[in-house]
């Protein structure tokens, strides 16, 4: 089918079909959303063979994941890597897939685990045995560990503004709870994403999860979704026991990171459910002192838009998260930042997560920008911004929050507050003590992570 032709099918598709089985969300009639700025369209500059659309992610027991596309579908799944730029001591031969979505067949999607590697460690690399050389850094050995945090990224201006801003400052991690290209079934723009982040998903692990902008579900041809998401963004699942690469948990510098997914069935009977009550019973918060959770839809939301659409999964897994002594809950899908205090069961708990939302990264659907009134005293800061977060473990008991508005071309620290672990709060212990070997800043982790 030739080109034009195939993009103005794909184009209906995404305006006709789209809407009626695609992700849902609340009608922009619903609340006022500040003007959005325009998508940015980025083109694949070099041959067939060069990798594009490089990213890497934590895999697990001190190794890296890195996935990368090629037009060539004869390139070799093989990254070379060492310490030395241009000397690659390693070669390592992983995985290549693909998946055709209606009209659409994607390149070669090849997915390469390479380790085991050292902490706080900068390591440069080779994909497919040619094009550019690309290079990472590890995550410390030892507290601090810096995340960004960014929700509801798209590919627009506003998106490049966030990026830049991200990238203007060190991090360690990247953390995104959901919502990636907003794509919604146009797959070109799934390519146009993965060459926009490149510059920094290539650099940092990059951890995602899914959104509803992720589905892209049809029924009868694709029932399930997610076809575009799970073949080009595998995070480490069957490390962590998940049998679904829509919600896993991993290890990293003291912190239990756990990804939850908004769309996968969450009910007490559910794999997920029975997943994350025996993920959360292993944690030794010892060595694991903090514990952080990422998911799409907001369990608590003052503003005006998806009021209630988290609900039910909060009524399903919150008390999962109390018990273990959840220190962070970080969400999504509100287009703008609000921060509240600790809250168990819609009270404020000092045992319960702090709940972040910040879900303003960029996204061309524009900004949410009305809150309920009275404001309740649950929500102590609330932005209808576009921005980022930073989230900074200092040692084992106390870690820095701050999050950056996009004002211009600056980043802007609008808001910011320190946090004590649950694992440091003799009145939130569960199991008795924690140890207090790993909380100092000299301490090592563990030789099964970063």
């Amino acid at each position: 089918m030739p080109c034009c032709l195939r993009m103005l099918v794909l184009d209906f598709l995404f305006l006709v079909v789209h809407p009626l089985f695609g992700s849902s969300h609340t009608s922009p009639h619903e609340f006022i959303r500040q003007p959005p700025k325009g998508i940015i369209f980025t083109r694949h500059g070099g041959s067939a063979s060069d990798p594009q659309q490089v990213h890497i992610s934590l895999a697990g027991g001190q190794h890296m994941r890195i996935s990368w596309i090629t037009e060539d579908k004869k390139a070799p799944s093989t990254v070379e890597y060492g310490k030395s730029p241009g000397k690659y001591d390693n070669t390592i031969t992983g995985v290549h897939t693909s998946y055709s979505y209606f009209f659409y067949t994607s390149g070669k999607i090849h997915h390469v685990r390479i380790g085991p590697l050292e902490p706080g460690t900068m390591y440069y690399y080779r994909c497919g045995g040619s094009g550019p050389e690309f290079s990472f850094r590890t995550p410390p050995a030892r507290f601090p560990i810096e995340f960004a945090v960014v929700g509801d990224l798209g590919q627009t201006e506003w998106t490049s503004s966030t990026l830049a801003h991200v990238g203007g400052a060190d991090y360690d991690v990247f953390l995104l709870p959901g919502d990636l290209s907003y794509a919604d079934s146009q797959q070109p723009l799934w390519d146009s994403f993965g060459r926009l982040v490149e510059p920094l998903s290539s650099a940092r692990p990059w951890m995602v999860t899914e959104g509803n902008h992720e589905i892209e579900m049809f029924p009868i041809i694709y029932p399930h979704g997610f076809s575009s998401y799970n073949a080009r963004w595998v995070m480490p699942y069957e490390e962590s026991g998940s049998p679904s690469n829509l919600y896993y948990s991993f290890d990293v510098t003291g912190v239990h990171v756990v990804m939850l997914g908004s769309y996968a069935d969450f009910h007490e009977r559910s794999e997920q459910y029975q997943w994350l009550r025996n993920d959360l019973a292993k944690v030794d918060r010892g060595r694991m002192p903090w514990v952080v959770a990422l998911l799409h839809a907001p369990w608590y939301n003052t503003n005006e838009a998806h009021q209630g659409e988290g609900e039910e999964m909060r009524k399903a897994l919150e008390e999962l998260l109390y018990d273990g002594r959840v220190d962070i809950v970080f969400a999504g899908h509100v287009h703008a930042y609000e921060r509240f205090t600790r809250i168990y069961n819609n009270k404020e708990d000092h045992c319960g997560p702090m709940y972040i939302t910040i879900g303003d990264g960029g996204n061309r659907e524009g900004l949410a920008m009305r809150f309920k009134e009275p404001a309740s005293p649950l929500s102590l800061y609330q932005e209808p911004s576009f921005g980022h977060g930073r989230l900074k473990m200092v040692n084992g008991t106390h870690a820095h929050w701050s999050w950056h508005r996009n004002k211009d071309t600056d980043s802007y620290m609008a808001d910011e507050i320190w946090i004590e672990s649950l694992s440091s709060t003799n009145s939130c212990l569960v199991g008795g003590p924690p140890s207090r070997s790993l909380p100092s800043s000299t301490s090592s982790s563990s030789k099964d992570e970063f």
